[in-house]
């Protein structure tokens, strides 16, 4: 059979490049390998009358065959995002499930703070040390049997768990879950990418991306009204095995698409593992965008880990809440996380496609704009705890909205600034990094830092009550900066002094200290707000040339390929 005559568009020239109009980066405006800019756009601003040009280099087949593929592609393609969000949801059910009964797990173990966020720690260190072996196998094996595989370790491991008496047995299977859910996390989102291109990707990444924060707030509902339920805390986590085992057939029913496919560019060879990481370091929007999303998973793990428990403890403390019920807090919780994913993550997709056709800069821009906005909204949450639960619900519903923004774009940014052979490599980068220096040790070192703080206001009862006597917002600020340094202060030279093996037992301690212990210690995510919303302004100076020199190089690879298949042919 002969070979179809292919043709694509020209690549933009460097001139293109530095003309913003030739550079939209909407979400997935910008989300095709590195999509251009409109044909309108390029024709008008074009100084130097350069033909429009889309920089997805999609090829087509130059006869009317290809007609034929758009039906069967388009219910292949909705059956496979509609598989993997369906596994996004129950994989973040499956994470936050013990964040709903924390408080149970807590006692049931007779473990403090400190240890209960250890828990989620080893979950994500082992999840983050795996995602590197899975990203390599995601590059060049068929993926759907590795994220199968992955989805039945996570399941059989996270039932096994449930079943475990000994706190040591028990964050053990917490640790294998993390190596399953790695091998699911680091592959998805590229399929995506191979099926679809330009604002249809970004709107798949989207329907994929909403799952984390919904499938997180069904994890404290499902998790804390099966186990009221059940009157026993193990069994909310025997829900999600039973839809993985569900899931794991669908995964095999999804076809792999080629590597590079919705691009128009096919059977492409990998690079050696060295190179793709060489290159990954060297693109700057790439690892600046890792940062910026390093403190959003830093923020998004601790407040997950603790928020139910920190409003719980905060809200016992208002006159007449004394007999609250932890599983309502819970409830309410899950709802406003849920609802917050529903509308933030579909309007940070939004506002990347609809900005991004003005502005080539926007999507790092919105990512910051989410992160310095939720910083004040999420403090001031913790300030109001323990005297308004309205006002409480209602600034963590806006904060998480505004964190919210950032999860389809950071995707999207990967996507069109790395070429297609190396996309899951680079996603397991970025979960290396986000976790290794983000939610891997928030829940674990707001515990800590919480478990000092308890101590020295166990000692100074006199500095306690710091924030209920102070009369204005000024003082607010002032007294609690000058407190939460003191204490870490504290923490920080005696840090090893303060294990459970010395000292007063966690359980000693009174419901007040217990509540301002991890109120000075939340605040430690509003500077790691600010610091993210620095990074990705930093994004966004760099982030039209990196995504043109992604352009050129799927071009290029595109180019060694047909030249490889024209020898093939002729030898």
């Amino acid at each position: 059979m002969t070979k179809q005559k292919q043709y694509y568009q020209p690549l933009p020239t460097a001139t293109a490049m530095d003309n913003p109009a030739m550079s939209q980066s909407g979400s997935s405006g910008s989300s095709s390998s590195e999509e251009g800019g409109s044909r309108e756009d390029v024709a008008n601003s074009s100084p130097n009358g350069i033909p429009p040009t889309y920089s997805s280099q999609r090829l087509m087949p130059s006869n009317s065959d290809s007609m034929e593929a758009p039906i069967s592609l388009r219910s292949t393609a909705a059956f496979t995002v509609t598989v993997i969000t369906f596994v996004n949801l129950i994989n973040y059910m499956d994470r936050f499930t013990i964040a709903g009964v924390l408080t149970d797990v807590s006692t049931d173990f007779e473990i403090g703070n400190d240890d209960a966020g250890l828990l989620q720690t080893v979950f994500v260190i082992s999840y983050m040390i795996f995602a590197p072996v899975f990203g390599y196998l995601g590059d060049r094996y068929s993926r759907p049997l590795i994220m199968a595989v992955g989805v039945a370790l996570w399941s059989t491991t996270t039932l096994l768990g449930s079943f475990m008496k000994n706190f040591g047995w028990f964050i053990t299977f917490r640790a294998l879950v993390g190596i399953g859910e790695a091998s699911y996390s680091t592959i998805a989102p590229t399929i995506i990418s191979d099926l679809f291109v330009n604002e249809m990707r970004s709107k798949m990444l989207a329907v994929f991306y909403f799952a984390i924060p919904v499938g997180s707030g069904l994890g404290y509902i499902v998790g804390s009204k099966t186990a009221h339920l059940a009157n026993n805390w193990r069994w909310a986590l025997r829900v999600t095995p039973i839809l993985g085992a569900v899931a794991v057939p669908l995964i095999m029913l999804i076809r792999d698409p080629e590597r590079g496919h919705s691009e128009g560019s096919h059977n492409l060879e990998a690079t050696t593992y060295k190179q793709d990481i060489k290159a990954l370091v060297k693109n700057r929007s790439f690892m600046l965008s890792t940062a910026g999303f390093t403190c959003v998973a830093f923020v998004a793990g601790a407040l997950a880990w603790w928020g139910p428990s920190f409003i719980y403890q905060g809200m016992r403390m208002q006159p007449g809440n004394e007999n609250i019920d932890q599983d309502d807090v819970a409830f309410n919780f899950g709802v406003i996380t849920m609802v917050a994913g529903l509308l933030g993550v579909p309007l940070g997709s939004f506002l990347s496609q609809y900005l991004g056709k003005r502005y080539p800069t926007a999507d790092p821009i919105i990512c910051a704009f989410g992160l310095l906005l939720s910083a004040p909204l999420l403090t001031g949450a913790c300030l109001l705890v323990n005297s308004n639960s309205a006002g409480t619900y209602a600034l963590i519903f806006f904060g998480q909205l505004a964190l919210n923004l950032n999860w389809a774009i950071v995707a999207d940014i990967l996507l069109y600034v790395v070429v297609p052979t190396r996309r899951s490599t680079a996603e397991a980068f970025q979960i290396l990094i986000s976790h290794a220096f983000g939610d891997a040790g928030s829940p674990f070192l707001v515990g800590t830092i919480s478990e000092a703080i308890m101590k020295y206001l166990h000692k100074n009862p006199s500095d306690s009550g710091l924030v209920t006597e102070m009369q204005s917002m000024s003082q607010v600020a002032e007294n609690t900066i000058s407190n939460v340094t003191q204490a870490i202060t504290e923490a920080t030279t005696s840090l090893i002094e303060s294990a459970r093996s010395t000292n007063l037992a966690s359980t000693d301690y009174s419901d007040k200290v217990r509540f301002e212990g991890l109120q000075y210690a939340l605040f430690s995510t509003s500077f790691v707000e600010v610091l993210g919303g620095i990074f990705f302004i930093f994004t966004a100076c760099f982030i039209i040339k990196d995504k043109y020199n992604a352009t050129r190089g799927l071009q290029d690879a595109t180019d060694q390929q047909q030249q490889r298949e024209q020898r093939a042919q002729i030898a």
